[in-house]
């Protein structure tokens, strides 16, 4: 079995998970897909079902019942995967945003450079954006200026929503305390893997904004990470001593 499975949450995707499969599947490097489905009303958790057979034991789908939120279909693939025994779980877009082809660099920075968690990071060799307004990308980041700033994290796109996790920071975050369910979502996994001292690493990447389907940003999702990193940080100065003791259980 692959020691790695990409998690790819998906609502509305059926322009474009036929092609992700073939293009992950057809890398050097062997990928697992969990798609993980929030009852898409375009077909797009039919479509995956109907090529489980094209992919034997590499493909796999979790159907929920609803649109639940990003961090929720991340959680809910996560905790499929830790349950699974995979060493390697990654979490990506379904509409080309993140190159798959990235997806071996992100694996060498941990498997061979010794890092327990990678970002493919849009900001930490300029700005390497494509397809978006610029009002888009001075929001995006400005954001991560802001979090870097709020919460003194050496990370210049805590928003990325591109990354790979050894599986020992998913088992040593505890999955059921997550609070988010937006793009703040991504920031509290970060920052929870930094108060726990696992070696980061940003892997330069070009962000490519959707060139089919619809975007599921949203002004509540941008609140949700703004305001909400001010809770967090909040909270991490009063359980600090929670956190040394490494009991995100």
């Amino acid at each position: 079995m692959s020691k790695a499975v990409v998690v790819v949450p998906t609502y509305n995707e059926i322009e474009n998970i036929e092609r992700l499969l073939r293009t992950v599947f057809s890398l050097q490097r062997e990928f697992h897909i969990l798609i993980v489905d929030d009852n898409s009303p375009d077909g797009t958790g039919q479509c995956v079902r109907e090529n489980i057979p094209n992919y034997p034991d590499k493909l796999f789908l979790i159907s929920r019942e609803g649109k639940s939120g990003l961090g929720t279909a991340y959680i809910a693939g996560f905790k499929w995967a830790l349950e699974n025994g995979y060493d390697y779980i990654f979490e990506m877009d379904a509409d080309f945003s993140h190159n798959p082809n990235d997806l071996i660099r992100l694996y060498n920075a941990c498997h061979k450079e010794g890092f327990d968690m990678a970002i493919g990071s849009r900001y930490v060799k300029g700005v390497n954006v494509v397809n978006w307004p610029m009002s888009r990308v001075l929001m995006s980041w400005l954001a991560s200026k802001y979090v870097q700033l709020i919460m003194r994290m050496d990370i210049f796109d805590a928003t990325a929503g591109f990354i790979c996790y050894k599986r020992k920071v998913l088992e040593k975050i505890n999955l059921e305390n997550i609070r988010f369910v937006g793009y703040a979502f991504q920031i509290e996994m970060k920052f929870k893997a930094h108060l726990s001292k696992f070696k980061i690493k940003e892997v330069p990447v070009i962000f490519r904004d959707r060139t089919r389907g619809e975007s599921k940003m949203s002004s509540r999702i941008i609140s949700e990470a703004i305001f909400g990193v001010m809770g967090l940080k909040f909270n991490s100065i009063f359980l600090r001593k929670k956190f040394k003791r490494s009991s995100f259980r």
